[in-house]
């Protein structure tokens, strides 16, 4: 990753209208956004729901504001895996500030990905024999003809 030339997010974190089918997705269900782009970088689908417990256990205790801790970790973790440039303290303020937009930037940034990927199989087959093992029959051993002998009873009843 030392040698790798950092990239730009393809699209920035207010870029909405660049793909606004994302950006509905985001407004009207933003869980299940989170949930596609957890999914879709390999992690777990129910990542995403973490954040809303954290939410949710913090608020019951009457403490507010948190860092979501599923878009930081899978925000940081993109960037790392794609070389994109930024700092985790500007995921951390991301995060914390604009989740909402920070899921859409990513969901557009594995869209763009995932249309830009070449697919490579390459696969090393080692051949070492096709043919079947030849089998030898195992020579018959011929017997000479054995005469035939009947035995006829008669009884005289």
């Amino acid at each position: 990753m030392a040698n790798e030339t950092l990239t730009d997010w393809d699209s920035g974190l207010l870029d909405c209208f660049e793909d606004a089918s994302t950006c509905c997705y985001g407004f009207w269900c933003g869980p299940c956004l989170a949930c596609t782009v957890s999914g879709r970088f390999g992690e777990n689908n129910c990542l995403p729901l973490c954040d809303v417990l954290c939410y949710i256990t913090l608020a019951a205790f009457g403490i507010g504001g948190c860092v979501p801790p599923a878009a930081l970790s899978v925000r940081a973790a993109m960037r790392n895996r794609y070389g994109i440039k930024g700092s985790l303290c500007n995921d951390i303020f991301v995060s914390c500030c604009c989740a909402s937009c920070s899921w859409c930037q990513m969901h557009r940034e594995l869209k763009h990905r995932k249309k830009n990927t070449t697919v490579l199989n390459i696969q090393y087959n080692n051949i070492v024999s096709m043919q079947p093992i030849p089998v030898v029959p195992t020579p018959m051993m011929m017997m000479p003809p054995q005469p035939v002998v009947s035995v006829v009873s008669q009884q005289h009843l």
